[in-house]
């Protein structure tokens, strides 16, 4: 289980550095709300991480069953944590912070038992 998680984290580096550029380029530069940000943000580095994670972490098939279950559930994780942080009007680096920090967990253990399950 360690090693799985290890590499699920590896691959999320590189999915935070793509999910970050995104949500700042879209909230500083066209002026987008957070959760907006956050969402589109996601949609481009889910589809990495959801690749990634398939083939190099849980060396499987990635199924379109799998990447929409994947993308549903972490897809609502973003948009609660930029509606969240809206509300609070919280800093945007906040809700980076927060949403990074919640995803990799809830994503390895969503990912783990749920959409993965039956990986080798």
């Amino acid at each position: 289980m360690l090693k799985l998680f290890s590499r699920y984290v590896s691959v999320g580096v590189i999915n935070t550095a793509l999910h970050w550029l995104c949500f700042g380029a879209l909230f500083h530069f066209f002026g987008a709300n957070q959760a907006v940000s956050n969402l589109v943000a996601f949609c481009i580095a889910v589809t990495f991480s959801f690749f990634a994670n398939a083939r190099w972490t849980f060396k499987t098939k990635a199924t379109s069953v799998r990447y929409i279950a994947f993308v549903v559930f972490m897809g609502i994780l973003a948009m609660l944590t930029g509606f969240i942080a809206d509300a609070f009007n919280a800093p945007p680096v906040v809700t980076l912070i927060v949403f990074s920090g919640f995803s990799l967990v809830a994503g390895f253990i969503y990912s783990r038992f749920i959409v993965f399950r039956d990986a080798k």
